[in-house]
């Protein structure tokens, strides 16, 4: 079950990193809902790698291949399954791997848990390869929120010690979020972009990588999504989340910084603005108790830097049993963060539309259908 998440909506995932494919497939979808292929694979191409010098050299065309589940473009009420297959494959890179594991990386952790039978080429199941079809799905649910008024964006907050502006908590610009799916670096401010990409670069040259963070946040949705104790929406997301390779911490709202503070400056006072109940700030990120308060959620992830790097690292042998020292060959993001954006972007929908399909939340969505404009 390690790689299937959901509760109405079950998305599984599968392949490795250098088999013959990976996929998805989506079960749970609502029939009847038109799928736009070629925006969908707009969507994929934001995380394809080989797009960028900054990025993997790697060039896979990331076309997704429908199996099932679609008819005349339409979901019909069968599970969806995708597949893309892997063209562009080194596998020789990888073969010091099975007995030298990478600083870093699940090498290791991987060869105790599988006995030695994991698929070492390029991360085998453990790389971020398969954040490829968890875009198929994200890509398709996003279609889905996006036609009912909900909308998802997400940019690079933070490169090293390089920061973005943020998003405004309470009232993030459409504009902003529209602006941000065309840009190949996407970030608010393009003059800290461009020092992000140098620092990138610089990392790269020196045979090193650099993490960093991303933003996003949920905008359109109503109040009364999720559940208390194990079901919040913390929870589901953060589960999905730290399914995205590299991912090592999650903030919502103010997160970490809300324990510096008082109740009296963290507490987000409520008002009635035009008919509707807000809050005038929205230190909570959108959701407490588990449960959304009908303010933009919003939250931040950290990204740690790629493991797999030039410089010569200490390591172990396996079959040796002693300390060695390993140069990994290979091509590799020397910066995980930008090609990331999407799939935390993928991740949310997920959950968003998978927690909305849930039958009982199911008359609170469509009184918020009501006032929700169509275009």
């Amino acid at each position: 079950m390690a790689s299937i998440i959901g509760k109405h909506l079950k998305v599984s995932i599968f392949g490795q990193s250098h088999a013959a494919g990976i996929g998805c497939v989506i079960d749970g979808l609502p029939a009847g809902e038109s799928i736009d292929l070629p925006l969908l694979s707009q969507f994929l191409a934001r995380r394809a790698p080989g797009s960028s010098p900054l990025a993997t050299a790697r060039k896979e065309a990331d076309i997704p291949e429908i199996i099932s589940g679609l008819y005349q473009e339409q979901t019909c009420g069968a599970p969806i399954c995708a597949i893309i297959r892997n063209t562009d494959t080194r596998s020789a890179d990888y073969a010091e791997l099975a007995d030298k594991p990478r600083p870093g990386h699940a090498d290791y952790p991987a060869h105790i848990r599988y006995g030695g039978a994991q698929d070492v080429r390029g991360g085998g199941h453990f790389s971020g390869r398969l954040t490829a079809p968890l875009c198929i799905a994200g890509g398709i649910c996003l279609q889905i929120l996006n036609r009912y008024g909900i909308d998802i964006g997400a940019h690079i907050y933070a490169i090293h010690n390089i920061y973005d502006d943020p998003f405004d908590p309470c009232t993030p610009a459409p504009a902003i979020l529209d602006a941000l799916t065309r840009k190949p670096f996407p970030t608010i401010n393009d003059k800290q972009g461009a020092e992000m990409q140098s620092i990138i670069q610089r990392a790269k040259d020196a045979g090193d990588s650099v993490g960093g963070m991303i933003e996003c946040t949920v905008l359109g949705l109503p109040a009364g999504i999720g559940d208390p104790i194990f079901g919040g929406m913390e929870n589901r997301l953060s589960a999905a989340l730290f399914g995205i390779p590299a991912i090592k911490a999650i903030s919502f709202g103010d997160g970490y910084e809300s324990g510096t503070m008082f109740g009296s400056e963290n507490n987000d006072v409520m008002t009635i603005e035009n008919g509707r109940i807000i809050t005038k700030t929205n230190h909570a990120g959108g959701i407490l108790g588990g449960i959304t308060t009908g303010m933009p959620l919003w939250f931040r992830c950290t990204v740690k830097p790629t493991p797999s790097i030039a410089k010569e690292q200490q390591t172990i042998s396996l079959s040796a049993q002693t300390d060695t020292l390993l140069s990994i060959h290979g091509r590799h993001d020397p910066c995980i963060v930008p090609r990331a954006v999407p799939c935390v972007i993928a991740a949310t929908a997920i959950v968003v539309l998978d927690a909305i399909l849930d039958s009982s939340y199911a008359s609170l969505f469509q009184n918020h259908l009501l006032h929700c404009t169509f275009e």
